[in-house]
């Protein structure tokens, strides 16, 4: 069996505008942990020249990779699951004793017609534990909302020095379901 998203099969324009605004807002690298809900960012991050992209073996690992970029002059992003922001507690203090500015997108799951009873701990969990740490949350549920929320995360991390998570819904994302090969 196999897991699709059926979102990302049929084409979703709004992974497009993600991948569209986090270059225009001056993001030259990329973290991930590969995701098909971030498959866009990640396909176009890794064919841009301009831009670096970090696969991760564990979400925590993004979190030193954006902070490092930081220090480096360049803007990074951390692109995530919500499961992975349950990795990331501990070393979220990194981002507040260090005063960097942060910014990751999460696709949300464990919520709208999930099938795997194992990821709604952490997605009903997820904005609250960033919150817990420090970081603004915005959410998007509706592709119309993408291109300003995701523009606003920018300014709120680049420019007010904030830490700032975008939570991309799982009716924005779509519905996944088991399939049979």
């Amino acid at each position: 069996m196999t897991v699709t998203d059926q979102t990302y099969l049929a084409g979703a324009s709004w992974q497009d505008t993600v991948s569209r605004v986090l270059r225009e807002g001056g993001i030259r690298q990329i973290a991930y942990v590969p995701d098909a809900g971030h498959a866009v960012a990640i396909r176009d991050a890794i064919a841009d020249p301009d831009m670096i992209d970090v696969v991760c073996t564990t979400e925590e690992e993004g979190v030193a990779v954006v902070s490092g970029a930081w220090l480096g002059g360049q803007r990074a992003a951390l692109l995530m699951q919500s499961s992975g922001v349950g990795n990331c507690v501990n070393v979220f203090s990194l981002l507040t004793m260090g005063g960097f500015p942060f910014l990751t997108l999460v696709t949300m799951r464990g919520e709208y017609a999930e099938f795997n009873p194992w990821q709604a701990p952490m997605g009903l969990a997820t904005q609250q534990a960033l919150e817990l740490m420090g970081i603004t949350v915005y959410r998007v549920d509706d592709p119309a909302d993408v291109e300003e929320t995701v523009s606003a995360a920018l300014d709120t991390a680049f420019l007010a020095g904030g830490r700032v998570a975008v939570l991309l819904g799982q009716r924005l994302i779509g519905r996944k379901k088991w399939e049979r090969n």
